[in-house]
């Protein structure tokens, strides 16, 4: 406000009133929910396919050994080199979905491994007196083990997939998304529109985070209390 000059810094009515303008338009909208639905697949996917390879490589250390380097190579090469390589494969569209899943895969794989491994070798071994079925023995022993450490990979790849995400959108100037508009912003010098997609990144991504352990804490309340 000191400087009275919008190109280098808005104020925060600026911000907040082109905010209020954006959210008014269909265009606003279509670009949130093209955005939201790549990167929620991305996450979901990864969530998946990190549950089935953990339960996997607990089960066969083998596997694990195997998927230990390319685990590695994923969570040490920056994030901008697998946009800029994927970029080359893959339509503009997928890009963002295809980034969100690879870099929160290793951080929920990961966590879910050392929950399967944490589960308690006793209630394990009267498992085996009793004879459970695998069914009771993942929801009366794993369950509980997992509900930690999957919580805590949730939180941190939640965020990191939006992130993620969004980048692979600007750096790929994908048309329709969240991350094109941020590229826009930057090439006419938008700046309130910057500080305004921003903050509805920030946003959404912390609704979708307390939504999402909202909803997979209560999935762990009802499988836990299955009769």
């Amino acid at each position: 406000m000191a400087l009275g000059n919008e190109l280098l810094l808005v104020t925060p009515a600026a911000v907040a009133r082109r905010l209020c303008e954006l959210v008014a338009t269909a265009d606003f909208w279509a670009t949130l929910g093209f955005t939201f639905s790549r990167i929620s697949l991305g996450f979901l996917l990864a969530l998946a396919l990190a549950a089935a390879l953990a339960a996997l490589a607990a089960a066969v250390p083998l596997l694990e050994t195997l998927l230990r380097p390319y685990v590695a190579a994923i969570q040490s090469v920056p994030v901008a080199s697998f946009i800029v390589i994927a970029f080359l494969w893959l339509s503009a569209q997928r890009l963002s979905t295809f980034i969100a899943f690879l870099m929160v895969f290793p951080v929920l794989y990961t966590n879910l491994l050392q929950g399967i491994r944490a589960a308690d070798r006793d209630l394990l071994e009267m498992a085996d007196v009793f004879r459970l079925s695998p069914a009771r023995r993942v929801r009366c022993i794993y369950l509980p083990a997992l509900r930690g450490p999957l919580f805590a990979a949730c939180r941190v790849a939640l965020g990191l997939c939006w992130k993620a995400g969004v980048a692979a959108e600007v750096i790929g100037v994908v048309a329709r998304s969240v991350g094109g508009k941020l590229y826009d912003a930057k090439a006419y010098l938008e700046i309130a529109d910057l500080f305004a997609w921003t903050a509805v990144i920030v946003a959404v991504s912390a609704l979708f985070e307390r939504v999402f352990l909202f909803l997979l804490g209560r999935l762990f309340d009802a499988l836990e209390h299955a009769v």
